[in-house]
């Protein structure tokens, strides 16, 4: 009885997943503010603060869609599954230990970074003098800011990667993901580079950045949900080719972009504003 239910709900979502996905893509251009830029200044706006002073501009002034710390880490998640797309494929295998740890330390630097950073600004705020007696360990800058997100940015990519290929495919291999110590060379060292060229910020660089770091935020969230459904239908380790698993991608990616959208419309709501979010 459960078997034949669950296979007239997969029959079912083969109709209804696509129409849900025009209807919300609908509703989020609906709501989205008009512009191009713009658009990827929604898909911002529902994870990011978008504090103006902690975020890049572009030489007209226009703040990018997401805060500096947030820029770098998804666009270093953006990179690493890249990489690691064209590099490891369908390997699956834990990274080495010492590749964990490295990954480790970044999360590590990260959260002590937005600690110290988060502290800072609550000083600033009206009222924040009652956290005087705690001493901040430096003054935040938007230098750290990306470069501790873009290092956390890599070890979301490696896991979702892995997790990815673990749920989706029947042929997934099990050769260590970045097994090889160059490959982890590379991957840190490409990041670096594309750190190093934000922070001049030329409008040639940061233009294409918004749009990547944007897309960062639906690919993860894409991705993140598209698992979850291939484990509500039971039909992990049932694919062998992208093609056939376009129904859980687009499931994922619809679902991610009802999340984007209904954080918006609660956040518009709630400060009237689609800049960032008000401290005052």
């Amino acid at each position: 009885m459960q078997n034949r239910l669950l296979i007239t709900i997969q029959k079912l979502s083969n109709w209804l997943v696509p129409l849900a996905a025009v209807a919300i893509v609908a509703g989020f251009l609906y709501i989205a503010p008009p512009g191009i830029l713009s658009k990827a200044d929604a898909i911002g706006y529902a994870v990011c603060h978008r504090l103006d002073e902690r975020s890049f501009h572009l030489a007209d002034g226009t703040q990018l869609p997401l805060c500096a710390r947030c820029s770098g880490m998804y666009l270093g998640a953006v990179l690493g599954m890249v990489f690691l797309s064209i590099t490891y494929r369908r390997s699956a295998g834990t990274p080495p230990k010492a590749v964990i740890a490295i990954l480790v330390l970044f999360g590590l630097a990260f959260a002590v970074d937005g600690g110290n950073s988060y502290l800072y600004l609550m000083k600033s705020v009206p009222g924040g003098s009652r956290f005087d007696f705690i001493p901040n360990l430096y003054v935040p800058n938007n230098i750290l800011r990306l470069f501790t997100g873009s290092g956390t940015g890599l070890g979301m990519a490696v896991a979702v990667f892995v997790s990815l290929n673990q749920t989706l495919w029947k042929d997934w291999d099990t050769k260590q993901v970045l097994g090889r110590p160059r490959d982890f060379l590379i991957l840190t060292a490409l990041m670096l580079l594309a750190d190093v060229l934000v922070l001049p910020e030329w409008d040639w660089v940061l233009y294409p950045m918004a749009f990547i770091s944007a897309g960062g935020v639906l690919m993860l969230l894409s991705l993140v949900y598209g698992m979850l459904w291939t484990m509500i239908m039971r039909q992990e380790n049932n694919f062998l080719h992208l093609r056939q698993a376009w129904l859980p991608i687009l499931a994922g990616l619809t679902i991610a972009l009802l999340q984007i959208s209904v954080t918006d419309v609660f956040r518009l709501w709630l400060t009237h504003t689609w800049g960032g979010f008000p401290l005052g």
